[in-house]
């Protein structure tokens, strides 16, 4: 059952006590089977290049992945993170690829999925056990049996969820996929502090206490933060959004070379646990 808390806007309030008692944890030590996934030949060039700004190996074991685990990742558009977890998972644990709605009629939306199917069925050996569930709103959101699953996973979807109005009914389905003392995982785009947030995340930015509030709204405590995915060369100012920098380039050649030396975006990460 979640816990009956107050309006949404409180709880913005008193986050400097609350944020100040949680400390980022030391870098944690890396499975070598997780490594050694992560090298793997099966992994793109393009994607091993976005490691330096992801850091794969550092987040995952952040957030306390095991290879007996039954792992969730939220909306895993192409896969990049599926390179990994799929294959690391295979064996010992259970990976569900919680994705778009068949049914939808975009075709965006039927592409993407097509593409995830087939880099799925193309390499069964690295994929064979990984079960695609729907993550749909409002209604599809069973995105893995009820209280089952160790750790859900997303990486930079809260302000598409936003967007589109839907981030209390994620951050919900979320808690209910974990069982008791499971963890989430959350890395996203992170704004400034000096300004509101826009709750439509127009810029893809979303400031880290609003993010706290909404997992703390569905159940979850805050357990641990780290700056992995930081990157202070992010000014986040940009007029189309985060979006400008790499690897969409919106801005297409203009000022390329300056994006390209700001890295990706700066970005929190949080480790929430469903209490016992």
């Amino acid at each position: 059952m979640r816990r009956s808390i107050g309006p949404f806007s409180a709880l913005l309030l008193g986050f400097g006590a609350s944020l100040a008692a949680v400390a980022s944890l030391a870098a944690e030590p890396v499975d070598p089977a997780l490594a050694a996934v992560i090298a793997g030949d099966h992994r793109p060039a393009a994607n091993k290049a976005r490691d330096q700004y992801r850091h794969p190996a550092e987040t995952l074991s952040f957030f306390g992945l095991k290879p007996d685990m039954r792992v969730v990742e939220v909306w895993p558009a192409g896969g990049w993170y599926t390179e990994i977890l799929g294959p690391y998972l295979r064996k010992d644990g259970k990976y569900y690829a919680a994705g778009w709605d068949p049914d939808a009629k975009a075709e965006f939306i039927q592409v993407g999925i097509k593409a995830f199917r087939d880099k799925l069925a193309a390499r069964p050996d690295l994929y064979g056990g990984t079960e695609m569930t729907v993550l749909s709103f409002p209604d599809k959101t069973a995105i893995a049996p009820p209280g089952s699953a160790d750790m859900v996973l997303t990486f930079r979807n809260i302000h598409n969820w936003m967007g589109g109005g839907n981030a209390e009914k994620a951050f919900a389905a979320m808690y209910d996929a974990l069982k008791p003392g499971g963890v989430l995982g959350v890395v996203e785009h992170r704004a400034k502090t000096d300004a509101p947030q826009d709750p439509k995340a127009a810029s893809g930015y979303v400031r880290e206490d609003y993010a706290i509030a909404l997992a703390e709204k569905a159940g979850f405590v805050l357990e641990a933060r780290s700056e992995i995915n930081a990157n202070p060369r992010d000014t986040k100012d940009y007029e189309k959004g985060v979006w400008t920098l790499p690897p969409t380039y919106r801005e297409g050649e203009k000022d390329k070379a300056k994006y390209a030396a700001i890295g990706e975006s700066d970005r929190f990460t949080l480790r929430f646990r469903k209490p016992l």
